[in-house]
């Protein structure tokens, strides 16, 4: 049996018990280990992806390839009780334990760890034409009762729900870190303002309206991304750049 649990806000704990038992986490995320005796875990590298079966590994390898959902695991095999611990350049972490059935939608390079009860894949969402964010998504769903994700945070994070309040949500899509529940709606707002440096910086969004209920989990740094097509040679939508003092 595994466990996962936020340790100091930074960093994640994995706690075994009985061995036979493994995980997937980001390559080279180990930080730490103990065990009784002899060290009784051991990691391998994943080459193609963490699907059981080898022609779905190879597609979503390609898949990963394609749209830039990059995602670079490690195996880490328990042969008896031991506690590991993972981080990854002092990223704040979040440990979600999935439902059997449950969906968590969540960006390649945000995941930290997840558990064999977690069905791994790639889906494209077919909305990436501004946002370099928003083409394709990676997908961990529940198939058992130890199904624990952790994903990786820049910063502390900010978790917003629409579930049963009839709210609706709109996030940067270059914001959000993962989500459970129904797939965001793409909202676009492009004028000639935008040709002329005069846009706002929040050209598109992801949106969430009652009848597409979701928990999302938000991170207070975006991502570098979005077209250039304004006449100032920003980007649409992109991070705002930092002046440098002198």
């Amino acid at each position: 049996m595994v466990i996962f649990e936020t340790l100091n806000e930074l960093t994640l704990k994995i706690t075994c018990q009985g061995g036979g038992d493994y995980v997937f986490t980001k390559a080279g995320a180990f930080i730490a280990g103990e065990c009784r005796g002899q060290k009784n875990y051991t990691f391998t590298k994943v080459m193609l992806g963490p699907e059981q079966n080898a022609g779905q590994a190879f597609l979503h390898q390609m898949m990963r390839r394609f749209t830039g959902e990059n995602l670079p695991l490690m195996k880490v095999e328990f042969r008896g009780d031991s506690v590991t611990y993972y981080a990854n350049n002092q990223q704040h972490v979040v440990v979600y334990r999935l439902q059997m059935g449950e969906t968590i939608s969540v960006e390649s390079e945000n995941i930290l760890a997840f558990t064999r009860d977690c069905k791994y894949g790639v889906r494209f969402l077919a909305q990436g034409v501004i946002s370099q964010k928003g083409l394709a998504t990676s997908t961990l769903t529940g198939q058992g009762p130890c199904a624990f994700v952790a994903v990786l945070v820049d910063g502390n994070p900010l978790v917003l729900s629409n579930a049963g309040n009839g709210s609706t949500l709109e996030i940067d899509p270059d914001a959000v870190v993962c989500w459970v529940g129904s797939d965001p709606e793409f909202r676009t707002d492009i004028s000639w303002r935008n040709f002329i440096g005069q846009a706002s910086g929040e050209s598109y969004m992801f949106e969430w309206t009652p009848n597409n209920p979701a928990t999302v989990i938000i991170q207070p740094e975006e991502r570098t991304s979005g077209l250039d097509v304004s006449m100032d040679g920003s980007a649409t939508g992109s991070r705002p750049t930092t002046q440098r003092r002198r």
